[in-house]
């Protein structure tokens, strides 16, 4: 079954599409890169991902936890498998560029270059040319190093900042990644709008080094503003007196913030709480936020008599923030997610096409009065799926693709 036989998520739906007719040629592998052009995709722009033949993009091959990488981040896109070592193919893919507004890619430091494909020696086909590098860092003494995710987590101080004080520990999800490619897009779509103005394209670039940077700012100011350096964020002073998980009857536990005076009066109104709320040491956050030694097991010992779902109800109803301490697997059957269009039925095979299909996350956008999603249009492809198609579109005539393919400057898999 081909990837595009599959059912999509929006059919018979109006989605928006407001980035329709751009065409983008994305040269990516992973996450960040691809993450870059799902943003593109799912916003209706024509993107084609360029694998290299013969063996296709390597995230389709990836095992453990990175299995899930290629149909998290390739939906909506076709597959051109181009070899760009043969000099057939790499003047395959400088046709397709001429038509092309945006090309994006986040291979190593002179990867594309080498291919004779870097920003040079496509502007000079294409002046009008957008061309978005991910890259590990930008311009400075670091630009030359490979990066990945995890590396600028740690060297940011972003892992310093997330594990307890002597046990730095990344995020639970690759955050720089997916931030880097959002940043590379807002760049992007700056950079349209003043070949808008000026006729134009040029080179923008976007890196993991510097979002990791961006995130901890905030850390950084307050190093400034109070004289300190932030310990890591299990070890904070926190601004909330209440802001901690709860343990409740049986197994499940939930996470309660009370960040106001208003928000405490309802919470102990809510719970039954008269002598915590009549007690003049817990009257304002600041008195409360002192009084947390002695004020958190109060809670836990109410809280803990009450079954999960009593302590959520009256969480709701107090109006404060909570949360139950979730899996990523619970997200499948979240109630909100499934109503609200949240969850896009994909195909999970990494080769593309197959019958098992995942609801995973749509963008988390709206569009328009009646708040509608980006939708799923097309599955993850099969590597090269689209070899015929993209080529013809770009003027290729049938005998040009059949010899491309018997040179093996494309191929299909």
């Amino acid at each position: 079954m081909s990837a595009s036989d599959l059912p999509s998520a929006s059919e018979g739906v109006n989605r928006p599409r407001p980035l329709k007719g751009l065409k983008v040629l994305e040269f990516t592998h992973t996450i960040m890169g691809p993450c870059a052009g799902l943003l593109f995709a799912d916003l209706g722009a024509d993107v084609v991902k360029v694998e290299p033949a013969p063996a296709g993009d390597h995230t389709r091959k990836l095992p453990g936890f990175a299995a899930g990488f290629f149909a998290t981040f390739n939906r909506n896109k076709r597959s051109l498998a181009v070899d760009l070592k043969h000099p057939e193919g790499r003047a395959a893919v400088h046709r397709l560029v001429a038509g092309a507004d945006i090309v994006l890619e986040n291979y190593g430091p002179g990867t594309m270059e080498r291919l004779g494909c870097g920003w040079e020696d496509l502007r000079a086909v294409n002046p009008r040319l957008v061309y978005l590098a991910l890259k590990g860092f930008l311009k400075g003494p670091y630009e030359h190093r490979p990066a990945l995710d995890e590396v600028v987590q740690f060297q940011a101080g972003l892992a310093y900042m997330t594990g307890p004080p002597g046990r730095p520990l990344r995020a639970g999800a690759s955050i720089i990644d997916i931030l880097g490619a959002v940043f590379g897009v807002a760049a992007t779509l700056a950079a349209l709008r003043e070949r808008d103005a000026t006729g134009e394209g040029q080179r923008v670039a976007s890196a993991l080094f510097e979002s990791a940077v961006f995130l901890v700012g905030s850390h950084m100011a307050g190093t400034v503003a109070t004289g300190t350096p932030p310990p890591p964020m299990p070890a904070r002073r926190g601004a909330w007196g209440i802001y901690d998980i709860f343990e409740t009857a049986g197994e499940g536990q939930l996470f309660i913030g009370v960040t106001s005076d208003q928000q405490w009066r309802r919470f102990t109104v809510e719970f039954g709480l008269d002598a915590l709320a009549a007690d003049p040491r817990l009257a304002t956050n600041a008195l409360r936020s002192e009084a947390r030694s002695w004020l958190l097991p109060a809670l836990q010992a109410a809280l803990g008599a009450l079954p999960q779902e009593e302590v959520a109800r009256r969480a709701e109803q107090a109006g404060v923030s909570w949360a139950p301490v979730g899996k990523p697997a619970d997200l499948f059957e979240d109630p909100h997610l499934l109503a609200g269009g949240g969850l896009l039925q994909t195909a999970m095979s990494a080769l593309g096409g197959g019958g098992v299909l995942a609801g995973l996350p749509a963008l988390p956008l709206e569009f328009g009065q009646d708040r509608a999603r980006a939708g799923l249009t097309r599955q993850p492809p099969r590597m090269g799926e689209h070899n015929a198609e993209v080529l013809a579109e770009a003027g290729f005539a049938a005998a040009e693709i059949a010899a491309l393919r018997a040179a093996g400057a494309i191929a299909e898999g």
